[in-house]
């Protein structure tokens, strides 16, 4: 999570008179990569997948599952350990893995050792690689310690003993939280710096209010029993009672609720520039439909919620906007700025006919210096209107040691920014003095209970990105309709029971069917001899399709249509296939033997039948698990007992022991370790 220095972290009065110092030089950096690889081209698929856990510690005498606060002790055995092994003590066709630290004091973050690239053993190599991952770190903790990929903790928050040791919220002093201690919190000094930041500069501490789930003993109106609401430590103390609280709901006021969830990201190289800018961009309408498809976290500081998504608490989370920002006041030295600064994407960012002005149909501030700036270098105005937008906020975390930097060989300053702007997709230029490309990062989805879960929805989005290439795929709708989809997507039961905007033509003009772009190859393209177009290799450098000589355009209404969870997967009439639909299609173009068609087959039917809702999500399922527990008093309280239980029959699951096939299917076992045979690009 972002830029982790050993040094001098600035308290917010510090930091916030180098605000415009960062901006410019962040953006002088920006012209430096701009210049020196803005014409880069040919860079072949590599990508990669990072899976956050949380360690859980198990008192089985108290029936109690706590967060473990030993990040930092686990952290250092796993670097030995790793340091000390070598590829060939790894499975075949993986390199020693990378695990990392994490906002929550109790979490982990894996990525593999080292890319994977576009064949298909690689491809197939991303469970076993999860399962090895996840294998390494459980074998390093403690016997009652276990990493589970689980998205939300339900009683991180609650009253009682939650974390492994206990500590008091009472000395929260850089959250100043009714209900997290600061040991949650990772000890590095940008964490809490970063936290205690983000309180300073809004004036408050931050708000979330998720609406809790009505159950039939549920009081009514609601008003929680667990906040303390006489507290009188900080100045933020009476805030919950000064209406922060909402009645009906369950009120969180930290930033370790939000930061301190699990998610499974993705990161994609592209050939070029404007490759990543036309991927960025069609992956924008496929964020929400990935959230609710991936929907994991129900409950919420001991509570059910009405809502089964961690999106909406994490952007209330790090929302540092001042009460001016939020148009809460009046100002004319500040912007309105919509959304938190972990949110859904603002802009369409591709320069490309495709990509209409009127699909940017959302108010977007930007910053009018920065825009001026880069267009005078330039840069499009559609690409300069991004980067501007990202540079309204502020830098929330500067180390005394790193304010003067050499912008030539330095991205660090346009990084703080950058980083700090957490949205569904991000476009990340090449770092200085790497022979990394231009890379599109992918961060909707939920993490899923099991390795064979995250691989599966992992390799669809790497094929579903090769498939819109392929077949050069418009997938654009106005930006206000992903903002609804957005919410659409965190409601209860939403994959089986709301309804998403989405496009209703999916061609390039003048197709009726799917068709695979010319390759741009400079003879790095490799058909099988005798099958002409088949691929053994997932491509980037497809070619664009050009505009055509005569475009008629409609209305954009037009364009799209509410659709079902199942319709967006298996199609809707003769021109959209469905994602599914263009996922099957793109492979038939590649070279895959019977057996590795038959693992994919296996990722892609869980995704169709989460889709169809044959199979349930982990957050219906949970709440199910919960509502349906023996001690349960139908009042949406998540105990002590059903959160222990919880956690035990998440492990079961997660190693094959329990069997539930309303959430997987009936032949899940963990990995065993399948590969593809071999094949040589």
């Amino acid at each position: 999570m972002g830029l982790l220095y050993l040094g001098t972290p600035l308290t917010w009065d510090e930091a916030k008179q180098y605000a415009d110092h960062v901006r410019e030089h962040g953006i002088t950096q920006f012209l430096h990569t701009w210049d020196r690889v803005k014409d880069r081209w040919g860079d072949e698929l590599l990508w990669g997948d990072e899976v956050e856990y949380m360690v859980v510690t198990f008192d089985d005498e108290e029936k109690n599952a706590k967060l473990s606060l030993r990040q930092t002790e686990i952290l250092a055995k796993l670097s030995q350990v790793v340091g000390d092994l070598t590829d060939d003590d790894t499975p075949a066709l993986m390199t020693v893995p990378t695990f990392h630290p994490e906002y929550g004091r109790y979490m982990l973050e894996s990525t593999p050792g080292s890319p994977y690239t576009g064949s298909i053993p690689d491809l197939l190599s991303v469970e076993t690689n999860m399962h090895y991952r996840r294998t390494l770190a459980r074998k390093h903790l403690k016997a009652n310690e276990i990493p589970f990929t689980f998205t939300s903790f339900p009683r991180l928050g609650t009253n009682g003993v939650f974390t492994e040791p206990y500590f008091s919220s009472d000395d929260a002093k850089s959250s100043h939280s009714l209900f997290l201690p600061e040991e949650i919190t990772n000890p590095h000094a940008r964490f809490p710096t970063l936290t205690a930041n983000i309180r300073s500069r809004r004036g408050s501490k931050v708000a979330i209010n998720l609406p809790i789930f009505i159950d039939e003993r549920t009081p009514r109106p609601f008003v929680d029993p667990t906040i303390p609401w006489q507290r009188s430590i900080y100045p933020e103390d009476p805030e919950a009672k000064n209406g922060a609280a909402l009645i009906d709901h369950i009120y969180m006021d930290a930033m370790g609720f939000g930061m301190g969830c699990c998610c499974l990201q993705l990161t994609f190289q592209s050939c070029n520039v404007d490759e990543a800018r036309r991927m960025y961009d069609a992956l924008i309408p496929v964020g929400p439909i990935m959230l609710a498809l991936t929907a994991a976290s129900p409950a919420w500081r001991g509570y059910l919620a009405d809502v089964d998504c961690r999106w909406n608490v994490i952007a209330g989370s790090v929302d540092d906007r001042t009460p001016e920002e939020r148009g809460l006041k009046t100002s004319k030295d500040s912007y309105i700025i919509p959304k938190s600064r972990y949110d859904s994407v603002d802009l369409y960012i591709a320069n490309d006919w495709t990509n209409k002005p009127e699909y940017n149909d959302a108010p977007v501030p930007y910053n009018k210096g920065v825009f001026e700036r880069l267009r005078n270098h330039g840069i499009d105005e559609v690409l300069s209107k991004h980067i501007a937008h990202l540079f309204i906020r502020d830098p929330l975390v500067i180390f005394s040691e790193t304010i003067n930097q050499d912008d030539t060989t330095s991205s660090d300053h346009f990084e703080n920014i950058q980083s700090t702007n957490w949205q569904t997709l991000r476009f990340k230029p090449p770092p200085p003095n790497s022979p990394i490309g231009w890379r599109v990062e992918f961060r909707s989805m939920e993490v899923q209970m099991t390795d064979f879960e995250n691989a599966a929805f992992a390799v669809f989005i790497v094929l579903l990105s090769r498939a819109i290439l392929a077949f050069n795929l418009n997938f654009y709708i106005p930006i206000s309709k992903v903002d609804q989809n957005m919410a659409r997507a965190q409601r209860r039961d939403a994959a089986r029971s709301s309804k998403f905007y989405f496009r209703k033509d999916v061609l390039p003009p003048g197709h009726t069917a799917l068709t695979v772009s010319p390759l741009s190859c400079s003879g790095s393209c490799s058909p099988v001899e005798g099958t002409p177009g088949k691929e053994k290799l997932l491509r980037n450098c497809f070619l664009p399709v050009p505009r055509p000589s005569h475009v008629e355009d409609g209305p954009i209404e037009d364009e799209y249509e509410e659709m079902t969870m199942e319709e967006i997967f298996t199609g809707k009439g003769s021109r959209f296939p469905g994602l599914l639909g263009v996922v099957e299609a793109y492979i038939d173009t590649l070279d895959v033997d019977e057996g590795d068609r038959l693992q994919i087959s296996r990722y892609l039917d869980l995704v169709r039948r989460r889709a169809t809702g044959s199979l349930q999500t982990p957050a219906t399922w949970i709440r199910n698990f919960v509502r349906s527990h023996p001690s349960y008093n139908r009042d949406s309280v998540v105990s002590q007992e059903i959160n222990y239980d919880l956690m035990v029959a998440v492990d079961e699951i997660e190693r094959g022991v329990r069997r539930v096939p309303e959430l997987l299917p009936e032949d899940y076992a963990p990995t065993n370790g399948y590969h593809s045979k071999p094949n040589s690009p």
